[in-house]
Formats: structure tokens, C-alpha cells, sequence
């Protein structure tokens, strides 16, 4: 068949391309070789963020004593209905992109994977369509390390199906899947133990916070071990077991269950790319200019698959930045934006802008601010003092250069900072503002009363 676009993928940008595409009267294909929704509905965020909030629960109702609030019996985790309320979830996204598709004229979706031919052909399930524009839409996968691709392992995706907890639950990465999924499972009841081959976790955050985050762990009794490579794993008779070159410990490690959270791959390998001329970068990435388009002008790449920010928001923006360019007086590009993200730990990480090697790294003339939870009032109240807030400021400019916040709520309250780095207003906006109190919030405007010279 022959469309004026074909959409490869459905996930975040996808969807939302389409619909603008359809309602603009193009003739649309939107090409899905598994579940509606892509990473995010199916193994990201809706699955994993259902997950954190019942292990919320049960840690709240096993650790309020402190707040007065007593509990007698035991508090019992049931991972099946747990799994269930996922899954319905996970089954509503789903449903309703299927209905949008099946009620948007000019959308015709088709299911199978997709194959470039040449640069205006895919080929699916043995036949073949055009298009005078494409987007690629494909996503990423967990990496799975050389050593380990004999034995029995959990990824992202399959440690989602389990419906009986484990008993000691092996993770290998301490990135944002793996420290999300450690504290998940701790909170369920499992022992957790969380392998990093580096000096901390996260460990492209600023160093006091994988620091801090590694204190919060090991207070919920999560084993942590840090400069450990971990070098194959194996199965035993009812066990994995982990050999690790670890200066300070046992070089191998046993457990019931097997998680591999060390990074992800895009899934650009067994597209056809070779026959587009399209280019990617040494990791397969493909590459993409300001406004998204590849190294062939009539195909972009949107979302995870572009290495351009591996998060449902930046895969929207994607969509919107390619949508402006379409059918929009406004035009937007790659970058306008400034990266921003968080960690769905308890408490939460989040961050936007330059860190601080960065600025050291740009020689930038910086100020900063550092406050810990423990001194901040209604941090206090909620018993919630575990964390801490840091602000950058360009010295020459009183521009906000970046922020981290690790503490309660610092995901929701993070958009302070990005607004106003939007807004391109210097810090002294948000200082002079009247905050609500009580509120953790308030004390932005009291940080950026005490800024230090950056050393």
C-alpha cells in the first residue's frame, strides 16, 4: 500500500503523530510489532510507578511507629493482586489507543514488524508499503551483558510477571531501573542485594547524592556493593549464582532470582537501516539534527531510539518538536529543551539542567546552594527528612544553570526550577517570590538567599 506516512512504533511519539498527521489529512500507517503503547505503558513507567506505590503502602504500614500509629498482625504483600491492578492498568492504556486508531479517519494500523526494503518501502508479515515521509518510533531493550546470556535472568520486562515474591533478589546495575526495582522488592519482602561496577550509584549524578541514596538504601537493609564487575552468572539447582570481581568481599554471590538492569540498547539492529543510508552512532543510535530528521531527509527518529533522552517526556517533546516543523507557526528544536528527569525512588531524585561537572567542565563562574532535608520544617513534620536540595546559578548572568533534588516530593516540585528556566529569568525571580508554608518548596527562595562561589 502506499501512505504520504508510515509511523514505526507506537509508543510515546507515535500515537500523538499520527492523530496530528491524520487530522491534517495524511493517509497514515502506524506499524506495531507487539503490545499498543510501548515501553512506558507496558514495562516502564505505568507498570513500574503501580509497583512503587504498593511498596509505598506496605512500607508506610510497616514503619509508622515513629508517627504514633501502631500496627498489630502482620502486613501481607500479595504480588499476584498486585500484578493484577497492573495489568489492568497496563490493559486501559492499551485499549485506548486501540480505539483511537480504529475511530481516527485516515490512521490504518497494522500489526507485525516492520523491515526497511529501501528508503521509501517497509515490508511487514511478507508485504510491502510506501510512504513519501517515515518516522521511526522503535524504542530500546535491556542490555543483556555477554556473561549472563546462559543463565536464568529477570529483566524490566519479565520481572513484571512474577506473581510470587522472591527470596533474594540479585541485581546487577545500580542505575534508575535497578535501584527503583531494588527498593520495590526490599519493601515486598525480598532480600536485595545490588551490584554496581561503579564508585556509586547513579553515577552520573553529583557524587553526594549516590552517596546519600546508598545511606537510604542500606537503612532499608539493602545490601549494596559498589565497584563490583560483575563477570558471568550461572544456574545452580535452585539458584543463580553471580561471580563478581569484588576486591572486598565474596568473588561469588547467590541468590533466588536474577535481575539485569545494566543499560539499555535502541532497537535499530534488525530495522533494515542499511538499506535507508541512514546513519548511526557507535552505540546504534540513530542520528538526528535539530529537528529530528536522520541522515535521510524524508525519515526521522523520535523517542528512545535517537539517543537524544531515553524518558517518555522527552519522546512526547519529540513528537511535539516534529509537529511544530509540520503544521505550526511556532517552530521548536532539540535545543530549546533542557533535559530534566527523575528517579522513582523513595524519596524521589529528580534533576533538570547541568550538573556540577558539567559546569566545571564549561568553566562556567558558578554559584550554589546546597540544604539538607533534615533542616527544612514540614520535612520534619512528615517524618521525611532523608535527602537533600542543590541549585546552581551562573555567577555572570543570574541565570538557574541546573538543580538536583533528592527528598520528598522532589519530582513534583523540581518544576519549579524547570519553569523558571524556561521563562530564561534570572534566580532572584523565584527568590523574591512569597512560597506557601508549610511546604518543602518554600525553602527555594531561602536557598537563594545563601549561594556560595563554586570551587
Amino acid at each position: 500500500m502506499k501512505f504520504d506516512a508510515i509511523i514505526i512504533g507506537t509508543g510515546q511519539a507515535g500515537p500523538s503523530l499520527a492523530a496530528s498527521l491524520a487530522k491534517n489529512g495524511f493517509k497514515v500507517a502506524i506499524i506495531e510489532k507487539s503490545h499498543l503503547g510501548g515501553t512506558c505503558v507496558n514495562e516502564g513507567c505505568t507498570p513500574t510507578k503501580a509497583y512503587v506505590a504498593s511498596a509505598r503502602r506496605a512500607y508506610i504500614a510497616k514503619n509508622s511507629e515513629e508517627l504514633g500509629i501502631e500496627i498489630e498482625g502482620n502486613v501481607r504483600v500479595n504480588l499476584k493482586k498486585i500484578k493484577e491492578r497492573k495489568d489492568r492498568l497496563i490493559q486501559d492504556s492499551r485499549s485506548g489507543l486501540e480505539k483511537m486508531f480504529g475511530d481516527t479517519e485516515n490512521i490504518t494500523l497494522i500489526r507485525g514488524k516492520a523491515r526497511f526494503t529501501d528508503p521509501h518501502t517497509v515490508e511487514v508479515n511478507g508485504e510491502t508499503h510506501k510512504a513519501d515521509k517515515f518516522y521511526i518510533n522503535v524504542g530500546g531493550r535491556p542490555r543483556i551483558p555477554d556473561g549472563f546470556k546462559n543463565a536464568t535472568y529477570l529483566t524490566n520486562k519479565s520481572i513484571l510477571e512474577l506473581e510470587e515474591i522472591p527470596e533474594h533478589l540479585i541485581i546487577v546495575g545500580g542505575g534508575y531501573v535497578g535501584l527503583e526495582f531494588g527498593q520495590i522488592f526490599r519493601r515486598f519482602g525480598s532480600k536485595v542485594t545490588i551490584l554496581d561496577r561503579g564508585e556509586q550509584l547513579l553515577k552520573n549524578e553529583d557524587r553526594e547524592f549516590g552517596i546519600e541514596i546508598a545511606e537510604i538504601f542500606k537503612k532499608e537493609d539493602i545490601d549494596i556493593r559498589l565497584n563490583s564487575e560483575c563477570i558471568s552468572g550461572k544456574n545452580l539447582e535452585n539458584q543463580i549464582e553471580v561471580k563478581v570481581n569484588y576486591k572486598d568481599g565474596d568473588p561469588t554471590i547467590k541468590g533466588s532470582h536474577l535481575l539485569l538492569a545494566a543499560g539499555r540498547l535502541p532497537n535499530t539492529d534488525d530495522l533494515g537501516l542499511e538499506n535507508t543510508g541512514v546513519a548511526l552512532d557507535k552505540r546504534g543510535y540513530i542520528k538526528v539534527n535539530d529537528q529530528l530528521q536522520t541522515s535521510v531527509k524524508h525519515i526521522w527518529a523520535l523517542g528512545d531510539c535517537n539517543g537524544q533522552g531515553a524518558f517518555t517526556h522527552t519522546a512526547y517533546n519529540d513528537f511535539q518538536i516534529v509537529n511544530s516543523h509540520l503544521f505550526e507557526d511556532k517552530k521548536r528544536n532539540l535545543s530549546d529543551r533542557f533535559l530534566c528527569y527523575a528517579a522513582f525512588i523513595d524519596p524521589p531524585l529528580a534533576h533538570v539542567g547541568m550538573k556540577e561537572k558539567d559546569i566545571k567542565k564549561a568553566s562556567i563562574k558558578a554559584k550554589v546552594s546546597l540544604l539538607p532535608m533534615s533542616k527544612i520544617a514540614r520535612a520534619k513534620e512528615m517524618g521525611e527528612t532523608l535527602g537533600m536540595l542543590k541549585i546552581f546559578i551562573d555567577a555572570e548572568t543570574d541565570k538557574i544553570l541546573g538543580a538536583t533534588f533528592l527528598g520528598t516530593g522532589a519530582d513534583e516540585y523540581i518544576h519549579t526550577i524547570i519553569d523558571q528556566m524556561y521563562a530564561d529569568a534570572p534566580y532572584t525571580v523565584i527568590m523574591d517570590a512569597m512560597h506557601i508554608h508549610p511546604t518543602v518548596s518554600e525553602l527555594i527562595p531561602t536557598m537563594l538567599e545563601n549561594l556560595k562561589p563554586l570551587d
